[in-house]
């Protein structure tokens, strides 16, 4: 088995692209087979190379590897023009100067069914023949096979008139030459198939499959994977979050957690299985489990399952991921008592910010928990503290716990301002444990510092 993951570097790679790449990369993983890297780069006004290398490290950040490329498809113009020329040379193809208004006055004489079929001139775009009977059969792993009459399609332009190919005929030779055995790609691309099987279908008939010697090629088994949707039913678009792998690396997801969720979106492990390492992906994934029906990404499912590897991750990894994602060091303790509270890894320094960095500013918080009764009520745990034996979190409990004892309150009554005199906001990690990393000298200073402010 032999599949290409060939995206076009006209933009970041977005989320339904990388859960192309992701699809191939696990067949093929699955299959023992090959995954090729073609760039498909003939849109020269919009294809960069910044943008190559953006979706090149987007699929090393997602772990997504490759066995064979990345292979340019400029670099292989002067291929495409020998296939070109062998087709014009052997009748497959030919030259026609028709235009679009020619097109549309042949649809309105012969009916909008009949396929269009142009006059040989020397100088026009090239055009192929398609033959007036039989048909185009498209065989789908999951949509089945669709059957197109070849008396309803039109002969497709293959080239302009200066040789240059065009996308459909470049793919398929492309296709053709790489010995690619299964296409797997988004349903948008699913109006080309006919085009491509009948330029692979003419290259097959002018010996270009055996080229170098090889046996005939079989034609590609065909996979068009379903649209992707937001919440909404809609189709997918920035209004629904993140758009692009590079956002969602932004936003604090693991690499993991993507792959797991964007399997899960169209593909199904059979069991109702949500938490899937990537071995078990590539164990259980085949085509055949895809569904034809939209698959909605949504971003709060997805930060809701990378909150999951998070709380998973060795307390080492989680440290060293929040330090390159933040770009500090000395997060270990930081990390641990976040760890249970944080989704991404851009959740952290909200959370533990105030912790590592001073009080944050929240009049709101001040004027709920800082009025006469909460800084009565921390002035008494203040005295707790200091008295404390040990600064861990069993004695700071134990003493906490007697002041909760001792004024008949609730434990927010105490423990909200004292939270909010340590970080300035009624949301950190646990109490205890914030106070542990603070400790006692800090903690105090804070302390103080928040009973000499106004309320």
């Amino acid at each position: 088995m032999r599949v290409r993951f060939a995206p076009s570097p006209t933009g970041a790679l977005h989320i339904g692209g990388a859960r192309t790449a992701l699809f191939n990369w696990l067949l093929a993983r699955h299959e023992g087979g090959e995954l090729l890297l073609r760039i498909e780069d003939t849109d020269r006004e919009r294809s960069t190379v910044e943008n190559v290398e953006q979706i090149l490290d987007a699929l090393r950040w997602l772990e997504i590897d490759w066995d064979v490329g990345p292979i340019l498809q400029t670099a292989r113009s002067q291929r495409h023009g020998e296939a070109l020329q062998a087709l014009l040379d052997a009748g497959h193809a030919y030259r026609s100067g028709a235009t679009a208004d020619d097109v549309k006055a042949f649809k309105l004489l012969h009916g909008a069914n009949r396929g269009f079929r142009g006059a040989e001139e020397p100088d026009g775009a090239v055009r192929l023949h398609v033959p007036n009977e039989g048909a185009t059969v498209v065989h789908d792993v999951i949509r089945g096979e669709t059957t197109f009459e070849n008396v309803h399609l039109d002969d497709p332009v293959i080239a302009r008139a200066d040789g240059s190919v065009l996308y459909n005929f470049a793919v398929a030779i492309d296709d053709l030459d790489a010995g690619i055995t299964h296409v797997v790609r988004g349903e948008d691309h699913l109006s080309n198939t006919p085009k491509q099987l009948l330029v692979l279908e003419a290259a097959r008939a002018v010996g270009l499959d055996r080229s170098g010697g090889r046996p005939p090629s079989p034609l590609p088994i065909y996979a068009h994977l379903p649209l992707l949707h937001g919440p909404d039913g809609k189709k997918l678009s920035k209004r629904h979050g993140a758009a692009s792998v590079q956002e969602l690396r932004d936003a604090g997801y693991l690499p993991a957690a993507v792959r797991n969720y964007l399997a899960l979106l169209g593909w199904g492990a059979g069991d109702d299985a949500t938490v899937l390492s990537t071995d078990e992906l590539i164990e259980r994934f085949t085509l055949e489990r895809v569904s034809r029906n939209p698959a909605r990404f949504d971003e709060t499912k997805l930060k809701w399952l990378n909150g999951l590897y998070i709380r998973n991750l060795p307390l080492s990894e989680l440290t060293q991921r929040l330090e390159e994602f933040t770009g500090r060091t000395g997060l270990e303790q930081a990390a641990r008592i976040s760890q249970e509270k944080i989704h991404t890894l851009a959740d952290f320094l909200p959370l533990a910010g105030p912790l590592l960095d001073g009080p944050a500013e929240d009049p709101k918080a001040r004027e709920r928990w800082l009025g006469d009764d909460g800084r009565a009520a921390l002035a008494e745990a203040r005295g707790a503290l200091e008295q404390a034996p040990t600064f861990d979190e069993g004695s700071l409990e134990q003493a906490l716990g007697a002041v909760i004892e001792r004024r008949g309150a609730k434990p927010r009554e105490v423990y909200q301002p004292l939270r909010v005199a340590l970080t300035g906001t009624t949301i950190s990690p646990g109490i205890f444990e914030s106070l542990v990393l603070l400790g006692r000298e800090e903690a105090l200073r804070r302390i103080d510092g928040a009973l000499a402010a106004r309320s």
